[in-house]
């Protein structure tokens, strides 16, 4: 592809085959495509084959060429011949004689060599029955060479010829190489800058796929170790990781103790302590001692791989912008052909020479490639995406970026959200007839294939226990599992009561306490509560005023009991808290909102969030927290930071802004730039550095994103 019209023509054919739905980007050259069953890949490759392009699946290990070498030696011939062909033209006393020879024959080195791939891929279009912006600058260029050609076997052939350089088309003169050389070369230099700027803009990617060492050491059950390819890792397998090396697969730590450093991956700064079962997560640096892991997700089933693949999708999305631009850029070549026809049709009968109306023409046709649309929205998107991921925030879509910049309201979960998660048990308080002990070996043994940090605070009471069968979650509610013959439910007290069919009151904290009850009951009675309290975390306050400064007004949504429920939201500054709520009642309290007019961020951890998250115009998961709620996320926070947060929702707001300014500076310039060039204002030569100055704008708007900041840096 060498123009955003390439990419719109593909996914157009794409889109025509049954069932297909493709989206594809200009700046990462590549195409993400839905299928029904009965399309395969050959058939796509034919037809991406038959619009007159290539395709391939994209193979991480063998990067495909970089943009920027396929131009660069065009781009340093084009300098080498062009630029003395634009002086001699422009400065007269360096015309020397017989200089427009001279100048030919280099003019002619850079329109059949440097500018080659525009004409090989007007060709190909042509031969298609289409034309793209390729097709503008190659009919400028071969007009404006044809009239030159012309000239010189008239009067500009004599070896004594000399003219002055014409700012604009109407001061029409015979030779025109320097706007031939002058458009190729400022082409070229646009795109090859182009092609540098959207190679730093997606860096980001490239450093999360390079996080992922290529062999590692197994352990294996004689006791030896070998060096093997990480593709070799399967789920169980035991590996060691020495100081200076990367952790290959998610897994748990089984001996050893170290620091892990994850900050390339999640944006921490501080190395964190890993020993015997602790998670560490593909990608992270082993800092100091030698760890030995227990393989648990391998291959394309790591966070880290997840986690790369939501970035470049993400990358490759298309906003509500980059659609209309793209629907714009399909007809505008056609539109401005015809444009150039009338010009020169207008030219002509009003009683100007060829020359003026040839070369006003050519103006209309080179100034007019719109180049910055399509560049607008995908270079932004690939800057501030891979910023976020380098701050440890993950974007979904270009959906979420819309999305960002309406919101006025964010709905917060309380634990694992505005608390840490990390619950302790504070009170036991067993039932008459129920010893202490049994209570809290059959909570613990309902509670401990949970990961629920209620359920995984009352399993620590008690580290050896009976196997719990038949385990099940009940979202928002508790669990229900059968230990030592007993059918055990544990969870919200009310919920308990009811699975039991009592009606009994078992001794709890009062009702307005700040600690959360949970109740555990079985043969049909409630046998005792728990008294549970998490600690708020130390930035949530910090965060809440953040929200409240970016607009968004905060309301607490929690399955907890009012009690803790309004002494956290007291500590954390929110005034509107709905508390013990089901998971269908967070979706509920959010529909209220969007149906009152409010447009709602959710921000959530667990598997009860999930729903609430999708429901929500803006789902914000939490980093450590469930893949449920990952997955139903339009942002993902690499770590458990609320202001992280505050800061997604900044980022989002400032990549949209700069999607939107740029794509209104590409219509502007073409809404002003086409008329003067139609009025004869615009040399060709200065038509073409325009069109190439307007493409750097766009892509250098886009590339300040990299420099976002973090609120509180």
């Amino acid at each position: 592809m060498t123009c955003a019209s390439c990419a719109t023509r593909i996914e157009r054919k794409l889109g025509k085959l049954p069932g297909v739905v493709a989206s594809v980007n200009y700046a990462t050259h590549k195409a993400h495509i839905l299928t029904p069953d009965g399309i395969g890949l050959p058939d796509l490759v034919a037809t991406v084959e038959a619009a007159g392009y290539g395709a391939r699946i994209p193979d991480p290990a063998v990067p495909p060429p970089a943009e920027t070498d396929r131009l660069r030696w065009r781009l340093i011939l084009a300098v080498a011949a062009g630029l003395p062909v634009m002086v001699v033209s422009m400065v007269p006393p360096f015309q020397f004689t017989g200089w427009q020879w001279v100048a030919l024959a280099a003019t002619l080195a850079v329109y059949a060599v440097a500018g080659w791939r525009f004409h090989r891929a007007t060709l190909l279009n042509l031969r298609h029955g289409t034309v793209t912006m390729d097709t503008l600058v190659s009919l400028g260029t071969t007009a404006a060479l044809a009239m030159s050609l012309v000239a010189l076997a008239g009067p500009a052939g004599h070896a004594g010829y000399h003219h002055t350089f014409a700012w604009m088309a109407m001061d029409g003169r015979g030779l025109y190489f320097e706007a031939v050389a002058g458009i190729i070369t400022f082409l070229l230099v646009g795109r090859y800058l182009e092609a540098r700027a959207t190679a730093q803009a997606g860096e980001a990617t490239s450093v999360l796929l390079s996080l992922t060492p290529a062999t590692t050491t197994l352990l294996l059950d004689d006791g030896t170790s070998a060096a093997v390819p990480v593709d070799a890792l399967r789920v169980g397998d035991r590996f060691l990781v020495s100081p200076g090396e990367t952790v290959p697969a998610d897994g748990i730590v089984v001996e050893g103790r170290s620091a892990v450093d994850n900050s390339l991956m999640t944006g921490e700064s501080v190395p964190l302590d890993a020993g015997p079962g602790a998670s560490v997560v593909g990608g992270a640096l082993n800092t100091d001692g030698t760890l030995v892991v227990r393989a648990e997700r391998v291959g394309a089933d790591t966070r880290l791989a997840h986690i790369t693949r939501l970035v470049e999708e993400a990358q490759s999305s298309k906003s509500q912008i980059q659609r209309l631009a793209d629907r714009i850029s399909g007809i505008f070549v056609p539109i401005v052909i015809g444009l150039s026809l009338v010009t020169l049709a207008a030219w002509l009968l009003t009683g100007h020479g060829l020359a003026p109306s040839v070369a006003s023409a050519v103006a209309v046709v080179i100034v007019a490639c719109p180049c910055a649309m399509g560049l607008a929205t995908p270079v932004a998107l690939l800057a501030g995406v891979g910023r976020g991921a380098q701050l440890g925030i993950v974007v979904r879509g270009a959906q979420a970026l819309e999305a960002a910049r309406r919101l006025d309201c964010v709905a917060l979960d309380k634990t694992g959200t505005l608390t840490t998660g990390r619950m302790s048990v504070t009170g036991i308080h067993a039932s008459p007839g129920t010893g202490r002990d049994e209570l809290v070996t059959v909570a613990a043994a309902a509670g401990a294939g949970s990961s629920h940090p209620l359920s995984r605070a009352i399993a620590a009471l008690a580290p050896t226990v009976p196997a719990a069968a038949q385990a099940t979650a009940v979202p928002g509610r508790g669990i229900r599992a059968a230990v030592a013959g007993h059918a055990v439910v544990l969870g919200r007290p009310d919920w308990v009561g009811a699975e039991v069919a009592s009606h009994e009151t078992a001794s709890a904290p009062p009702a307005e306490g700040a600690g959360t009850a949970v109740a555990v009951g079985w043969d049909g009675a409630v046998r005792g509560t728990f008294e549970v309290h998490d600690a708020v975390r130390p930035d949530a306050a910090a965060a809440v005023a953040a929200f409240r400064h970016l607009g968004l007004a905060p309301v607490l949504l929690t399955g907890d009991a009012p009690g803790p429920a309004r002494t956290v939201a007291a500590q954390t500054g929110i005034e509107d808290v709905r508390a013990a709520l089901a998971p269908a009642d967070k979706v509920a309290a959010i529909a209220a909102l969007q149906a009152a007019g409010r447009r709602v961020a959710m921000v959530g951890d667990g598997i009860n969030d999930a729903a609430a998250l999708a429901q929500a115009d803006l789902g914000i998961a939490m980093g450590g927290g469930t893949d449920a709620a990952i997955a139903a996320a339009d942002l993902t926070l690499m770590r458990a930071d609320l202001t992280l947060a505050v800061d997604a929702v900044r980022l989002a707001r400032v990549c949209f802004r700069t999607i939107r300014t740029n794509f209104f500076w590409a219509l502007a310039y073409n809404v002003v730039a086409i008329p003067v060039a139609a009025a004869g204002w615009l040399n060709p030569m200065i038509a073409g550095a325009a069109m190439a100055c307007s493409s750097l704008f766009v892509v250098g708007n886009s590339l300040r994103l990299r420099w976002f900041r973090p609120a509180q840096a």
